[in-house]
């Protein structure tokens, strides 16, 4: 019901106001329930649980990984694909909008990161498991992400939220 109404107010928006004609956004969101992580995504934001492996949760909504599920394309070819940017899906793009949703089984000692392409366009999976294997505190590692991902080019806007689901 938030992503529908979400939806609906950015379609809103754009039709008061002609240059916001088209607007539209990439969604990623979750909620934990004791050990049980629910998830929603719309777009190519994404989520990951990370503990000694790197695990994306969420399925992009892309040109390029529409290819790469249909075998015409691999994933090492998908990260550099021009074409990479042209989502399926997104919140404000049409009337309706369908999120896909995940539930995960969290551990002991796992993390959660919820971030957007600009992260992951920069760097890849083992780049973001390694920054956040390091010692430091929740803090120092979204900050590190986002500075490796700048120093990467950091070509787009980089958002990061990162999760201790057990607080410890």
């Amino acid at each position: 019901e938030g992503i529908a109404t979400a939806n609906r107010r950015i379609r809103e928006k754009a039709a008061s106001d002609e240059e916001l004609f088209g607007m539209g956004t990439t969604l990623v969101v979750a909620t934990i329930d004791d050990e049980y992580l629910q998830v929603a995504n719309v777009g190519d934001s994404r989520l990951y649980v990370i503990s000694d492996e790197i695990r994306q949760i969420t399925t992009d909504h892309s040109y390029v990984e529409e290819m790469v599920r249909m075998g015409g394309l691999d994933r090492e070819s998908a990260r550099t694909h021009p074409k990479k940017n042209i989502i399926t899906r997104a919140i404000g793009a049409d009337d309706e909008v369908t999120a896909d949703f995940f539930t995960v089984k969290l551990s002991p000692g796992d993390t959660v990161l919820m971030c957007s392409d600009g992260l992951t366009n920069m760097l890849d999976d083992e780049e973001i498991r390694m920054i956040l294997s390091g010692q430091r505190d929740m803090v120092e590692k979204a900050e590190e992400l986002i500075k490796a991902a700048n120093n990467n080019g950091g070509k787009d806007n980089i958002a990061v939220i990162l999760i201790d689901p057990f607080g410890e």
